[in-house]
């Protein structure tokens, strides 16, 4: 990636926070920063299906929504579906 592209996602995450909670059941995202992390809900609003938002194995935080291994470890996220279609491209 380009000297630009890192800049636009470095800019988006100062704005959106750092990291990202994912919803295991419907897929729902939320972006937060570390300093507010004890307010995330545990459950999703929309769907109360289990919000990740950390590695279970190491216990690292991830940046995209899209993830589906640990980018510390490279364990498991969550499956590389969703609804019957590809979460991430190969």
């Amino acid at each position: 990636m380009g000297k630009a592209s890192e800049w636009l996602r470095e800019e988006r995450r100062k704005v959106l926070g750092d990291w990202v909670a994912v919803c295991l059941q419907c897929g729902g995202a939320r972006r937060w920063f570390e300093a507010y992390e004890a307010e995330l809900p545990q459950e999703c609003p929309e769907c109360g299906g289990e919000m990740l938002r950390r590695c279970r194995a190491c216990d690292a935080p991830f940046s995209s929504t899209f993830a589906v291994d640990c980018e510390s470890c490279g364990a498991p996220l969550r499956e590389p579906e969703l609804f019957g279609t590809r979460i991430r491209r190969r």
